[in-house]
């Protein structure tokens, strides 16, 4: 399978053509990743309203009843609640990880054994959450692909 990229001028429209003899498994699952990548959310900061694009999550966390949307440098919060969000987002590679937390599984480097039978989740901007106990199953069932 040959992949080529062509840069494209600022007003002309982005597109991902696969071009292929038949539509096989492998093909079905490069077009579901392509478009599990597109998205935004809503999000605050500093009293201003943003749409950030989903493939720019690292997690999601909600804290004292409020729903935060972390990226690698900035820390938005959104009105959604996080069983909103896991369903919204399951097909975008993001899976719950604790009561608490939605994980984009795009962004994690490396797992680890944490205490408890938990794991710890680094992530690619180097920042480490930790995966509870009760959901460890579900990673490595959605790890495997299954």
């Amino acid at each position: 399978m040959d992949v080529r990229l062509k840069q494209i001028g600022p007003g002309e429209q982005e597109l991902i053509l696969i071009c292929c003899r038949a539509v096989t498994e492998e093909v079905r699952e490069i077009a579901a990743f392509v478009k599990s990548r597109q998205g935004s959310l809503s999000g605050v900061l500093n009293k201003k309203q943003y749409e950030v694009p989903v493939s720019e999550l690292y997690y999601i966390e909600s804290v004292d009843g409020k729903t935060f949307l972390y990226t690698k440098e900035k820390v938005y919060e959104t009105g959604y609640r996080i069983y909103e969000l896991e369903s919204l987002l399951r097909p975008k590679h993001f899976l719950r990880v604790s009561k608490a937390m939605l994980l984009n599984l795009m962004k994690v480097h490396s797992i680890q054994p944490a205490l408890n039978g938990r794991l710890s989740a680094v992530l690619q901007s180097g920042e480490e959450v930790i995966i509870s106990r009760s959901y460890v199953k579900d990673l490595k069932a959605a790890l495997k692909g299954a």
